[in-house]
């Protein structure tokens, strides 16, 4: 049973699990994670170093952030109800999807839903403006090493940039997925939930968009892009615990 975490150092520790767990099934959901857990040691490490103006609060963004993947993913192998965006990025695994697809996805729930909700929450009776600052901070680290994992893909997936290259002009999600526009719409649904008198139907209404995003990174809308998907994922490794290791190196 995974407990939700108090710290980040239990995040990090909570987000090890998970990975072993998933490596140890041989399952693409241990990609994520081990993007994720990358993050948070940068964060860690930039809460030492003084990078955030905050960091008391930066944790607990941190912890209440993360805390919505561990929830989500405890619930989702227990049967519980999850959000329609986590569960297409649980249920993933079953479409033979490309390594980056499954990051993507990941990125899609967490970012796009569960950054804005987590960000709201802790200024709740406060002014969110007081954590525009280190958002923008958090946000930078977000597509720093999202970047850097992405560049690393090339070892695991030979074909991948193939996408870029014959698909670039596609307006697919897949294509197109932008960790910027993710992070400011996260700072959009931030202030809608700070705002809200009705916090479960606002978190319906975003849920329902962002899950057809989602739908979108697994299914392309053009079939050229989907037969060039199935053909740079043959050429993939399917080494789980290999990939994972490229992903933190």
């Amino acid at each position: 049973m995974i407990k939700p975490a108090t710290t980040i150092d239990e995040v990090i520790s909570v987000l090890n699990e998970i990975i072993d767990r998933e490596v140890s099934l041989n399952s693409p959901l241990a990609y994520f994670p081990a993007l994720y857990r990358l993050v948070t040691v940068r964060v860690k490490n930039g809460l030492t170093k003084n990078e955030f103006e905050d960091p008391l609060q930066m944790e607990q963004l941190d912890v209440r952030f993360a805390n919505r993947y561990i929830t989500a993913y405890q619930h989702s192998k227990s049967g519980k109800p999850i959000t329609g965006s986590w569960r297409i990025a649980f249920e993933a695994p079953k479409n033979n999807l490309l390594i980056l697809q499954h990051l993507l996805l990941g990125m899609n729930a967490h970012i796009n839903l569960d950054l804005g909700i987590a960000a709201a929450g802790i200024m709740e009776g406060k002014p969110l403006a007081g954590l525009e600052s280190d958002f923008n901070t958090i946000n930078r680290i977000l597509a720093e090493m999202s970047d850097k994992v992405q560049s690393g893909i090339g070892k695991v997936s030979p074909l991948i940039g193939l996408l870029d290259r014959l698909a670039g002009n596609s307006d697919a999600m897949l294509v197109k997925f932008s960790i910027t526009e993710a992070r400011d719409g996260a700072w959009k649904s931030a202030n809608e939930f700070h705002a809200s008198a009705n916090d479960q139907a606002l978190l319906l209404l975003r849920d329902k968009k962002i899950s057809a995003l989602g739908l979108a990174l697994i299914y392309p809308n053009s079939k050229w892009i989907r037969t060039l998907v199935t053909f740079i994922r043959l050429a993939e490794t399917s080494n789980v615990k290999k990939v994972v290791g490229i992903i933190t190196a």
